[in-house]
């Protein structure tokens, strides 16, 4: 059964910092490419950053310099560092694993970001 997990989300104020992580269960871990997306309130699920299985990262254009995403194959587990915080980062965020090979993916249930001005 394949599961993944996020945590670390919270209420921070605006400035803050959040690391959030991503666990993954029943997958293959290092071959599949991690994605962290958000919803916020109102507005459509949008992509935030991505690692591939290799490594390669990728950011929207509105969190390149806040936002770090990072991948431990050995923990099956995937990052975003969130810092410099805003309210707009206010959201549920998601991570979503897809395989290199062939894009079977699977989305985890979210967790809260709540950031406060």
């Amino acid at each position: 059964q394949v599961q993944l997990v996020e945590s670390g989300g919270g209420l921070v104020q605006a400035g803050g910092s959040l690391r959030l992580s991503c666990v993954a269960s029943g997958i293959i871990f290092r071959i599949n490419h991690i994605r962290w997306y958000r919803q916020a309130p109102g507005k459509q699920r949008e992509l935030v950053a991505a690692i591939t299985n290799t490594g390669t990262t990728t950011y929207v254009d509105s969190v390149k310099g806040r936002f770090a995403i990072s991948r431990d194959n050995a923990k099956n587990t995937v990052y975003l560092q969130m810092n410099s915080l805003k309210s707009e980062d206010t959201a549920v965020y998601y991570c979503k694993s897809v395989l290199a090979a062939t894009g079977t993916a699977y989305w985890g249930k979210g967790t809260l970001v709540t950031v406060s001005s």
